[in-house]
């Protein structure tokens, strides 16, 4: 007999039925359904079946909290109702039609970073390591660092740079790879359009402000600066967007016998030139405009003010997927100032949503049912993902 027999049966029948699911799919913990009609859902009662820890909707898809046992509660589900099951991305796309255009694109943003958020966590790591043997003067009254006194560590922290550099300084090549990734264009082609970003022939982007004089091609009529972009994320993002086009117009009006060669050339070629001439300068000057505003506003008298609206601001816009616009901020500020005060904003951010659910179990210690949400939602916000917590405690309970 199968485990979750009857409450498949009463899912499916709260749900709307077979004829209300468009697609469904799962993830860790949670049946992930994009509805028909998202009104023909019965929430309350679906939240009173005894495998169910919670229901929330989020980026057009209607989300049931199972917990970690959700494989087998989806197989059974699956079977039971007649469904096909499709793969995380193809529920995201079909979800597509119940979101509005801001939240589209936010979506678009955070499936862009995603991928690129191990390697800055690594990377981060690797600048904090190395900035404990190398920057900070521990020894001989406050003069010396560990890497000052000790070969070794001298030989580290110079080797460490080699990770550092290539996650910070070299970021836009993989930037605009994630960005022909999502699009479905050619990811080489992005690749190395984010190589010629960073390429050693230009002035560093980093030295920009203390160089005495700037290389530039000159092509007779105009001359054209030769600065880098290392560590510029609107820019590399800016540049990216316009690679994607390229290639999607060239291929819809190239002839499929000539494509192979005339698309990536022309997709190239122009995309090079338009990054260096127009949406690098401007990316560039946007990425440092938007860095610069909320570093003064995170560093100016008024800090406490705005901290506190960003405080109170960030957990609905993580409600409504809009938190994945701070990806952006947060990596220009760590290049264009040496760090962002933004990210430990967000954890603490999703420490408090984890301590309101601490606090809950707490007073909820008797309710095992409750406990199967509160206990999983707490490790996840101490982990950094505060969804669970949201909509599964926080939110359902008010006070908290």
């Amino acid at each position: 007999m199968a485990k979750y027999q009857q409450d498949v049966r009463q899912l499916l029948d709260a749900i709307g039925g077979k004829e209300n699911i468009q697609a469904v799919s799962h993830c860790m913990t949670r049946m992930r359904f994009v509805l028909v009609d998202t009104k023909k859902a019965d929430t309350k009662q679906i939240e009173g079946i005894p495998s169910v820890k919670g229901t929330f909707t989020q980026a057009g898809q209607f989300q049931v909290i199972i917990g970690n046992d959700v494989a087998n509660f989806y197989k059974e589900f699956t079977s039971y109702a007649g469904v096909e099951g499709v793969s995380k991305e193809a529920a995201k796309s079909a979800a597509k039609s119940n979101q509005n255009v801001v939240q589209r694109i936010m979506g678009a943003l955070g499936e862009i970073f995603a991928p690129l958020i191990p390697a800055l966590i690594a990377g981060g790591l690797v600048l904090a390591f190395r900035n404990i043997i190398g920057e900070i003067h521990f020894f001989n009254d406050g003069t010396q660092s560990l890497a000052d006194i000790s070969q070794f560590w001298g030989g580290m922290y110079q080797f460490l740079w080699l990770i550092g550099e290539a996650v910070f300084h070299l970021l836009p090549v993989g930037i605009i790879w994630s960005i022909t990734k999502k699009m479905g264009t050619t990811q080489i082609l992005g690749i190395v359009l984010g190589l010629t970003l960073v390429s050693s022939q230009l002035l560093n982007g980093f030295d920009v402000a203390s160089a005495t004089e700037i290389p530039v091609w000159d092509f007779g009529f105009i001359q054209v600066e030769m600065i880098g972009y290392q560590g510029q994320v609107i820019a590399a993002m800016m540049a990216g967007f316009v690679l994607v086009g390229l290639e999607k117009f060239f291929r819809k009006i190239c002839p499929q016998i000539i494509s192979m060669i005339v698309v990536p050339f022309f997709s190239l070629v122009l995309a090079v030139i338009i990054a260096h001439t127009i949406v690098g300068p401007i990316g560039w000057w946007i990425g440092d405009g938007i860095a610069n505003l909320v570093q003064m506003g995170l560093t100016s008298n008024v800090r406490w003010l705005f901290a506190a609206i960003f405080g109170l601001l960030y957990a609905p816009l993580v409600m409504t997927g809009l938190h994945h616009m701070t990806n952006a901020i947060d990596t220009t500020l760590a290049n264009t100032t040496g760090g962002t005060i933004l990210w430990p904003m967000i954890a603490l951010s999703n420490i408090a949503q984890g301590s309101a659910v601490l606090a809950m179990s707490i007073l909820q210690r008797k309710n095992k049912r409750a406990q199967q949400v509160n206990i999983p939602a707490c490790v996840s916000c101490y982990l950094g993902v505060t969804e669970p917590a949201l909509f599964g405690v926080n939110l359902k309970y008010g006070f908290p």
